[in-house]
Formats: C-alpha cells, structure tokens, sequence
C-alpha cells in the first residue's frame, strides 16, 4: 500500500513523497520505503495499489477546536465578569448601626472540629450588647460538650444554653438541631453558624446593621476557607476562596441573590415560618441553599453580606477530601443543575489546556487565559476575602476542580458524617439502610 503526500504547495507540478508498504502473508507489515517523486500516475503504471494521506487536520478535529475556542471564550469573559462583580461588592457598604437589637446565636455541634475551642471563643467574645448563645448536640457523650461546658463560665455575662437534642428523625440532623434552637431563642434575628467557623468581634454589629432594612429576610456571609495542614485541604481552600467566591459574586451582579450559601447564615424569625420553617428544609442536604431560594421566591430580601467569616475546613487524607468535594458537587447539581452545568465557565485554565492538546498551535490561547485567570483569581481572593494564594498550586487545584466537576454528573448517592444517602432530583436526600440492617 502507498500513501501519497504532496512534498510542496506551489503551483509547479506536484511531485509527490510516498510510503510504500511491502505486505507478505506471514506478517502483516514487513517494511516500509520511502520513494521521492513518485506520482499517482507512477504508482498505478507499477500496479501498486494506493491511497491519498489523510490531511492533518480533520473535519471532526476541526469541530473539537471550535467548540473548545468557545468555551474558552466564555470563560475568559466569566473571569473578567468575575472582577467586575468584586469591585461592585467592595463598593456596598452597611449602614450605620443604630439602636442595635437582640440576636442569638444557633451553634449546632457534631464532634471535635480542628480548633473548636477558639471557633466557639470568637462567638462568646462579640463586642455587642445584647446577644444569647445557643448550643445543641444530639448526645451527652459529643465530645463537643466538654468544650461549651469549659466556655460557659468563662463568659458568664453571656447568656448560653446546651440543648441535647437527641437522635434525629430528619434527614438532615443539621436542620433539626437549628429547629431546636430555634425554639428555644429568644430573639427574632437569629445567627446559624457552623462549628468550623471563626469571627472576629464585629460580626454581630454588621449584621445589625444590614438589618435595619426592614425588607431583609436572609443574609449570607461569605467566607474565606483556611486550610488545616493537609496538601488537599490547602489545594481546596484555594478553589474555595477563587472560583467559587467568584460565581457567588457574579450571580450576585447579574441576577441579585435568589439563594443563600455558606455555613453563617443570618436570618428573621418570622420569615424562617412564612416560608415554612424547619419542617420545610429538613430533607434537603443543600438546606442552606433553598433556604434563601425560598425566602427570595417569596419576595423577602436576600442578600450576600458585607461581612467575611473564616471557615476552617480542617485537614483531610485524599480519600475524605475526595469524598466531601464529590458530595458537594452532586449537591450542587441537584440543587441548581443549569447553574452546576454552567460552573464550566469557571474553568479557564483546564479548558485552554484541552485546547492546547487538541490543537497545540492554539498556545497562545493558554497564555491570554493566564493572564486573565491569574488577576481573577487575586481580585476575588486578595481583595475580597483577604486570603493569600499559592500561586504553584492554583492550577493544579484548577484540573483537579475541573475533574471533580466532570464526576459530579455521575452518581446519586453520598456519604456524610460516616452513613449513605440518596439524592434524588430536586435536592432531596434520604438515609440508605446500612449493609447491617440489610
């Protein structure tokens, strides 16, 4: 067999370089020999059959490269929508605050997070006037009980109380725990905060003040993860604190805030019940989430607050940090699954490496992507935030979000605080039986 190849591209009369292929019948391909200025006209004379090269660049090839170039170029104007949006954020300022009014604080407990002495210490030591603490566990025995019973009497002009709640009948223990204390508070602006989460003394007084508008149902703070002393929660703590800051802050600018995120959530008694309360979120794993979904269908006002939280994400092996980040990728594509498929556009870097592969002699896309993705990047974490990034880690947090991404379209079930879920389509989830009870 010959495959023919034109040797220029001029004008004159092609000669052409062939390939020829001597088959015999006890080996498939023998050898291979080069013939310059060979013609098909030659090769059919010498009555050897033959075949034209197939060009470089195929039709399939070509489409690949398109569709990539437009990807590309839709992430490339998400990063540059993605600065905009934080100098839009960093240009809100609160109010003033006036007369302040009471706030408790909800704290449900689970265990012995990294740090939890100084995480709950930063609540006790708010520099407001009027604010409860509210603790709950679900057993005597969490380890989580010892450190509020060491806290409480070192702060005994602030009023606390531990429920122990006992096992939950919800799905999501979270949910119930926040119903407890709910119950139990005092106040009408409430705080629920997560026990990895540390503050300074000015949370309470920001919040007061946002809440002085009397339209504000819910206020989400976003947070700057702080990575424990693990490579994979420092390489987390990196996509944390730039691509997904980043989305909140342009779905923010583009379409206001229609749901709530993160583990500090502020919110009004009342409108917790006018959307139906508890009893309502208590199936979804991404509670946190509908809760402000539901409060802005509802037509109270939901906002990304101006005050940033810490969210020490704690240290983790490859294989639980594997398992959280997969949880919350298919959390998130059960929760919002056009604004999940959307989170492609997040990616610049990965998709101008695909580029790259497919068509090298598109490299200089990957150095315009550098240069946008890089300023992103520090805007939204440096300036926003106020965290620092491992600029040699960046991209390989980048292709590893991007794989994570790609493995949240698969599956239907998670693991969580050591049991099995099912998530079905709509952001509900329920408890799989264990292989015991089975």
């Amino acid at each position: 067999m010959v495959y023919l190849s034109p040797a220029n591209t001029s004008t004159a009369p092609i000669p052409y370089n062939c390939a020829l292929f001597h088959v015999g019948a006890s080996a498939p391909l023998v050898r291979k020999r080069l013939i310059s200025g060979c013609s098909p006209e030659r090769v059919r004379a010498e009555g050897i059959s033959y075949e034209p090269a197939r060009p470089i660049h195929s039709p399939e090839r070509t489409g690949v490269t398109i569709l990539l170039l437009a990807l590309l170029a839709g992430a490339v104007v998400y990063s540059l929508l993605s600065i905009v949006a934080a100098f839009r954020y960093l240009s809100v300022r609160p109010p003033a605050l006036g007369s302040p009014e009471a706030i408790s604080i909800l704290k449900p407990l689970a265990g012995l997070d990294l740090g939890l002495e100084s995480n709950l210490r930063t609540f006790f030591e708010q520099d407001y006037p009027a604010f409860e603490l509210l603790f709950a566990v679900r057993t005597e025995n969490d380890p989580a009980v010892a450190i509020v019973k060491k806290l409480r009497p070192e702060y005994p002009h602030i009023p606390s109380r531990l429920l122990v709640t006992g096992e939950s009948p919800y799905p999501n223990a979270k949910v119930y725990s926040l119903e407890q204390m709910l119950a139990a508070a005092a106040n009408d602006l409430v705080v629920m905060s997560d026990s990895d989460i540390r503050v300074t003394p000015s949370l309470l007084k920001a919040v007061a003040s946002e809440f002085q508008d009397a339209g504000l149902g819910v206020a989400t703070c976003p947070y700057r993860a702080v990575a424990g002393p693990g490579f994979w929660s420092r390489l987390e703590a990196i996509g944390m604190n730039t691509d997904f800051a980043g989305g909140i802050l342009v779905a923010r600018m583009l379409e206001g805030m229609k749901f709530a995120v993160g583990p500090t959530i502020a919110a009004r008694r009342r409108v917790l019940q006018a959307i139906g309360g508890f009893d309502r979120l208590k199936d979804y794993l991404a509670e946190d989430f509908v809760m402000g979904k539901f409060a802005a269908d509802a037509g109270h006002g939901v906002i990304l607050s101006s005050y940033v939280i810490e969210h020490h994400i704690g240290s983790a092996d490859l294989r639980h940090n594997a398992a959280h980040r997969l949880r919350w990728a298919r959390s998130t594509r059960r929760s919002r699954p056009w604004g999940y498929a959307g989170q492609l556009f997040t990616m610049p870097l990965p998709l101008a490496l695909l580029l790259c592969a497919v068509n090298p002699a598109w490299w200089p896309a990957l150095l315009v992507t550098l240069a946008i993705r890089l300023p992103a990047a520090y805007v939204v974490s440096a300036r926003v935030l106020h965290a620092r990034i491992n600029w040699l880690l960046l991209p390989l947090e980048d292709v590893t979000a991007f794989c994570f991404w790609l493995a949240g379209f698969f599956g239907n079930t998670i693991v969580w605080r050591g049991r099995r879920y099912r998530l079905y389509s709509d952001g509900r989830f329920e408890p799989l039986p264990s292989p015991a009870a089975e």
